[in-house]
């Protein structure tokens, strides 16, 4: 056993994504002393200054697990998560993370309209919904905490960031993208919200929701956004 964990915990230094992902996940069902390999490797790595899909997916993995004592020691040594919650307009992004860490998909999604609305300012919290030149102005920095959180605890299934990319892939065409991302089927849109898959057995890029991105300016405004360049994702 102890060659093996050696050898999946040199795998998680690999340079290949791939590797380091089926590493996480074998020792994930190793027991304590894979687990133990798994918080090493975090105290390596995190917080993450940029957003790492394998410490992201160690991290979640681990919570994944729903063992009290792992879960109380994740918390205690990363309070705050393992990204930085930034933001050029200090909103508080601690509850998305929380959702996010626990998995509850569906009150991240209603956390991150709220947010974004709260970006856009008190016309757009109090309708609930955007414009799109409102999106243009959203700050970069707050933009790239969001999709870091979803596409951190998502093991890179989820944010807005995954969904411009199959946009992208589908020549900027959003009949295209739609029904790739479960948001419409035939001509018929998925229903809100009881239509909708709030777990990892949705498509890829399925969430963040928000009804709003269906129409198409608002989402266009978002995938067209600075954030991505900036970021590099």
């Amino acid at each position: 056993m102890s060659d093996t964990l050696t050898d999946l915990s040199q795998q998680l230094h690999d340079t290949s994504e791939k590797k380091q992902l089926a590493a996480i996940a074998k020792l994930a069902d190793t027991g304590e002393s894979g687990w133990q390999v798994l918080l090493d490797y975090l105290k390596q790595n995190a917080p993450l200054q940029t957003p790492k899909l394998a410490v992201g997916s160690a991290y979640q993995t681990l919570r994944n697990l729903q063992q009290e004592a792992l879960t109380a020691k994740l918390e205690q040594t990363y309070p705050t998560g393992i990204f930085p919650l930034e933001s050029a307009q200090n909103l508080d992004y601690r509850p998305l993370q929380v959702a996010l860490a626990n998995q509850a998909f569906e009150e991240a999604d209603e956390i991150t309209r709220d947010r974004l609305c709260a970006l856009a300012g008190d016309g757009a919290t109090q309708r609930q919904w955007l414009y799109f030149t409102e999106v243009e102005q959203f700050p970069s920095l707050d933009l790239h905490t969001i999709n870091a959180l979803w596409w951190l605890h998502s093991n890179g299934q989820f944010g807005f960031s995954v969904q411009r990319k199959l946009w992208l892939a589908s020549g900027k065409e959003f009949t295209k993208l739609w029904p790739k991302i479960g948001w419409k089927a035939g001509n018929i849109w998925t229903r809100w919200p009881k239509g909708f898959t709030w777990d990892s057995s949705a498509p890829v890029g399925h969430l963040p929701l928000l009804n709003q991105l269906r129409g198409v300016r608002v989402a266009e405004s978002l995938y067209n956004h600075p954030v991505w360049s900036k970021y590099d994702w």
